[in-house]
């Protein structure tokens, strides 16, 4: 099974929510999307089909980083896989 594979550059988002909307628009994620990390794993599982692959250009800094650490524990948790480049 192929992954649906997005790239994060994390030093563009200066808030976890920026990360997390962003997210929402790479992903297609529903409208009621709850822009945190128990929001993602609750929307990513009720997918079937592809895993997620995040591959990260940047790991940004403060709560961005934060919040990109808990994505990708998210996306693990999953089954997909990540890729710092």
């Amino acid at each position: 099974m192929t992954s649906l594979t997005i790239f994060i550059d994390a030093a563009r988002y200066a808030t976890a929510k920026e990360l997390h909307l962003a997210l929402k628009m790479l992903l297609d994620l529903p409208e009621y999307y709850g822009c945190n990390a128990d929001a993602l794993y609750d929307c990513l599982s009720e997918r079937t089909g592809k895993p997620v692959s995040l591959c990260i250009l940047t790991p940004g800094e403060g709560e961005v980083a934060d919040a990109l650490r808990k994505v990708i524990r998210v996306v693990e948790d999953l089954g997909g896989d990540t890729k710092v480049l």
